[in-house]
């Protein structure tokens, strides 16, 4: 299982949370955080895939910057 961790930091000026991860690669935006991570969640194998990056089962852990 490949772990990747997704860095959540809050956009002061959009008002949005952000989710990046350059491996995946990702960077996706939403006003909620729970929402947000469910994007991530649903994006995440599809963008794998579409990278051709072999990704197996995943686990995503989230971390929030400040």
């Amino acid at each position: 299982m490949t772990e990747y961790i997704v860095s959540l930091t809050w956009d002061d000026e959009a008002s949005v949370w952000v989710a990046e991860n350059d491996d995946i690669p990702i960077a996706l935006e939403s006003p909620s955080l729970d929402t947000l991570m469910e994007r991530v969640k649903l994006a995440s194998p599809e963008l794998l895939e579409l990278n051709d990056k072999n990704h197996g089962d995943i686990a995503l852990r989230f971390t929030p910057l400040r």
